[in-house]
């Protein structure tokens, strides 16, 4: 207990203070100056030292124990270095031996040493000069007005203060030290805090320490309340939630309907011998609602279990859809929806064959490959609804956590089944058609790998047990027809790919895309935008213009729009009245200027003249084929070699490989070998923000460095791939036939290609086949004697000529006769 004395004791105050005082440990109060505080002391060395006191007005250090679990002090270390010289106001001895006695604190003391730790401690002292006791500036006195208001807050708040305290206070406001160790006597702080701010000599840290403790202790009490007042609400809500039940229960019995629950369990066990599941399913959805029933309803289990329970009995357990057979109906709806895709409709009609003649068949896993907006997506409905079967899209691009195709456990709040699971009840029969689109797009992150979760999935030999983690029981997949289409097979991993059957989609020549857009396009845009079907006309050299000069692409996405724009502007017209709907109209080449602005592109890479060191290449990307221009440069140097344009380091070393043949066959070539020294060469691929990688480029950079050494011009309206190795040999490449569309695109007369890829060229539509040149050839000469005009080789007869594709095709064509 402590009690303000104010100005009682003026001459004890103003005694001096001996150099050596009897020393009194405290270990659970601290005594500041001008306070009267009263305690027990039990510890033996402390009764010593009362003992041999006098009763009254004997001084003596009051100094705080650091280790408050020690029965005794070795030394200064053990004791906080400013203590209270104090005054002994009364002791009384009570019957348990312990001494309850009043003391009175003076003024701060420095211990400097404790001496004489028997019978009791004496301890030598030296006044402790504070400073700012006496600042009583208007920044202090604000100070002071600060910390009153905070502790009045902190009294209205804690129940524990009295409020005459406050009237206390501000009666005894005498100097900023003197407020601080009043409001540190009076509040509820722990010794060790109480014991800093009696060591603090500088009244003004000293006040401001007290204000953050009262700050700190308001922001605990306001938490404190805010916790019991949501306490406070919750139990309020479920008590009336409780009543409101009882009421109901009431109501029901004097109406005579069943309980409400109950009532619910008696539904879920109908449906449930309705619903005619497989064994394990029936065990467990049985289980989940005997457990139900055990359940209150007011608890947040019982909506886990409940839904649980809803997704068990929601599921096509055994429904499926009666499959199209009749193959030629098929192949008719098949040909409606989609022009070309030849081999895509080939591989349905054989399912449905085997599925015809065995009448059961496990789903095949087919993967679509092929550049953005040749039609992956939308063949997967003409599949669905040329078979008669239910439809379902799961996109997967971007997707990164295993749980979104095996589903969340139901330990997880808002836990529900995998995309898988969800698309099935959607579809709501057993054996739809479920397109996985963008499979090539899944990432891996901390939570997991999509494509290792789909390995399940889509393997027919594990998939009839696909067992989702908030199902908890087998589902069966092998009805499931899954189309997957992706952009790029590079980035599907191995184990994935090997589960499915791909089948590569390139982009469209330039005639199927007049039929497309005769046939699909322009009716379906000529409708949406309100105009009356046949009335508008696209001539053929129309569609050319539009294709060349505001599209290049693979698929048909932009052409498309394209083909919108001009139909809105047509909207337009007959919208303001400018002609009627019945009016008949004709898009010429010459309109597109004005619906759709100047082109796009510039006139084809055919069209390019020849130049020295610049040569077209041929690169295969996720959007399809197209042209890669390759340029060099060289100028005085010493040999370097600098290659630009976002590359990847198997292209880099393609051109390392093309210059050291290069090298080899200078003399050959008819190149001096001190150019090699005395030039720097800088060969860059244009679209440099584009990354660029792989082989395939070897033949035309090295053709690109030929020309720039020998100074003759290669061919603009050629164009090459393959990759090259150091005899000069040309290897295989990927993507032929997306590469030979882009050049047919391109308006190229002639494409070299490798001679081991001539099995490729069957792929190839023949209208491209046409309109192009294809050699092959199987050593780069052949490929430098080609594009490269007037070049010669010195000292050698001239490599032996690429074959033709055209001619072998038609001796081919005549053997098969």
């Amino acid at each position: 207990m402590s009690v303000y004395t104010g100005n009682n004791s003026t001459k004890i105050m103003a005694q001096a203070v001996p150099n050596a005082l009897p020393l009194l440990p405290l270990v659970s109060v601290v005594v500041f100056p001008y306070h009267v505080a009263s305690f027990s002391v039990h510890r033996k060395p402390n009764i010593n030292l009362l003992n041999s006191l006098p009763t009254a007005d004997t001084m003596l250090c009051l100094a705080t124990q650091r280790d408050q679990q020690s029965e005794s002090i070795a030394g200064a270390d053990d004791l906080y270095p400013i203590a209270v010289s104090g005054r002994l106001i009364h002791k009384m001895y009570l019957p348990d031996g312990t001494i309850q006695c009043a003391v009175q604190g003076l003024t701060r003391v420095k211990i400097k040493k404790v001496t004489g730790l028997e019978p009791f401690a004496v301890a030598e002292v030296s006044p402790a000069r504070t400073t700012g006791s006496d600042d009583e500036s208007p920044a202090m006195m604000r100070l002071i007005q600060e910390a009153l208001e905070k502790f009045e807050t902190l009294v209205s708040l804690d129940p524990n203060y009295s409020n005459e305290l406050v009237n206390v206070l501000k009666m005894n406001i005498k100097g900023p030290g003197r407020f601080a160790d009043l409001l540190a006597t009076y509040m509820s702080l722990p010794v060790k805090v109480k014991a800093d701010i009696l060591c603090e000599l500088d009244c003004k840290k000293r006040l401001k320490q007290v204000i953050k403790l009262i700050e700190d202790e308001i922001a605990r009490l306001a938490v404190d309340r805010e916790v019991q007042m949501r306490t406070q609400v919750a139990i309020e809500k479920s008590q009336r939630e409780y009543f409101l039940r009882q009421q109901l229960k009431a109501i029901r019995g004097e109406l005579g309907d069943a309980e409400g629950t109950e009532a619910e369990i008696e539904k879920l066990k109908e449906r449930l011998d309705a619903a005619k599941l497989p064994e394990h399913a029936h065990k467990e959805c049985e289980a989940e609602i005997d457990r139900l029933s055990l359940i209150s309803e007011a608890s947040a289990e019982y909506n886990v279990v409940f839904t649980h329970i809803e997704w068990l009995l929601s599921l096509p357990w055994h429904e499926t859809s009666v499959d199209n057979l009749d193959l030629k109906r098929v192949r008719e709806v098949l040909d409606k929806d989609h022009f070309g895709l030849e081999e895509v409709k080939d591989r349905i009609i054989e399912f449905l064959a085997v599925l015809k003649l065995k009448k059961e068949l496990k789903g095949p896993i087919l993967c679509l490959v092929g550049p953005p907006g040749v039609g992956k997506t939308s063949l997967g409905r003409s599949v669905a609804h040329a078979m008669g079967r239910e439809f379902q899209r799961i996109s997967l691009g971007g997707l990164s956590d295993d749980a979104e195709i095996m589903g969340h456990r139901r330990t997880y709040v808002g836990a529900m089944p995998g995309r898988i699971i969800q698309a099935m009840k959607k579809a709501g029969k057993a054996n739809p058609i479920l397109m996985l689109d963008e499979v090539d797009k899944l990432s891996q992150s901390l939570r997991g790998d999509p494509a290792a979760a789909l390995l399940e999935v889509l393997d027919p030999e594990q998939n009839h047990l696909f067992n989702d983690r908030y199902l908890d029981v087998p589902f069966d997949l092998s009805k499931v027809l899954f189309i997957c289409t992706a952009n790029m097979l590079d980035t599907i991993p191995g184990p994935l790919r090997d589960r499915m059957e791909v089948i590569r989609l390139a982009g469209y020549t330039l005639e199927e895309k007049e039929q497309i857009a005769k046939r699909y396009i322009i009716p379906r845009q000529v409708e949406n935008a309100g105009l009356k079907k046949g009335k508008v006309k696209f001539l053929k050299s129309t569609i050319r213009e539009i294709v060349r000069g505001y599209t290049r692409e693979a698929g048909l996405r932009n052409f498309e729009r394209r083909i919108a724009g001009i139909c809105r502007k047509l909207a337009t017209k007959v919208a303001a009245e400018q002609m009627t709907l019945d009016e008949a109209i004709t898009i010429r080449p010459d309109d597109v200027l004005e619906y759709l602005g100047p082109r796009l592109w510039l006139p084809e890479a055919g069209t390019r003249k020849p130049e020295v060191g610049v040569v077209n290449g041929l690169a295969w990307t996720s959007m399809g084929g197209d042209t890669l221009l390759i340029e060099s440069t060289r100028y005085k140097g010493k040999g370097n070699v600098k290659v630009t344009g976002s590359l990847g380091d198997v292209m880099k070393e393609s051109v390392s490989t093309a210059l050291s043949f290069v090298r080899s066959n200078a003399e050959v070539l008819g190149i001096p070998v001190s150019d090699f020294e005395n030039f720097d060469v800088h060969v860059h691929f244009p679209e440099g923000a584009v990354p660029k990688d792989g082989p395939s480029a070897g033949v035309s950079i090295t053709t690109a460095l030929v020309s720039l050494f020998t100074g003759k011009k290669v061919r603009g309206d050629i164009a090459m791939t393959g990759e090259v190795t150091l005899r000069g040999k040309v290897l295989a490449v990927g993507g032929i036939k997306e590469k030979v569309l882009a050049a047919y695109r391109s308006g190229l007369k002639e494409v070299l290609l490798p001679q081991i890829n001539e099995k490729d060229l069957r792929e190839v539509p023949d209208e491209a086949k046409k309109a192009l040149k294809i050699t092959l050839t199987d050593d780069v000469r052949e490929n430098l004697e080609k594009a490269i005009i007037g070049l010669k080789f010195a000292g050698q007869p001239a490599p032996t000529k690429g074959r033709s594709s055209k001619k072998r095709k038609k001796s081919t064509s005549k053997s098969d006769e």
